[in-house]
């Protein structure tokens, strides 16, 4: 019976304690985001995990927007916008980021 009564209770976004991993802090300003079939925005990628990223962009997405993203000189990288406000876009990437592009981004911003 208490799943008929939540059933339709709207979920507000995770707080960061409640992320699968970590999102380490970096200062990547080499990084682009896009829209599909929409020119690619500047972006600085603001923090990391390997699951997800938060890139400030000026670029506005609505929840749910499939996105692509581009690191310095990463292979484009699918994702889903899943919240965007004040300049910033919170992605969850499709798949886990590639152990070694995750290190070597995480060392950069050192």
């Amino acid at each position: 019976m208490g799943y008929m009564n939540s059933q339709y209770r709207t979920v507000e976004p995770a707080l960061i304690e409640h992320r699968q991993s970590y999102r380490h802090p970096v200062q990547i300003q080499r990084a682009a985001i896009r829209a599909h079939g929409k020119a690619a925005k500047a972006g600085e990628l603001i923090d990391l995990s390997i699951y997800g990223c938060r890139v400030a962009s000026k670029a506005r997405f609505a929840e749910g927007c499939r996105v692509w993203l581009r690191f310095e000189g990463s292979s484009p990288i699918p994702a889903t916008a899943i919240w965007c406000q004040n300049g910033h876009v919170g992605c969850r990437f499709d798949e886990k980021l590639d152990s070694g592009l995750f290190r070597r981004l995480t060392l950069i911003s050192e």
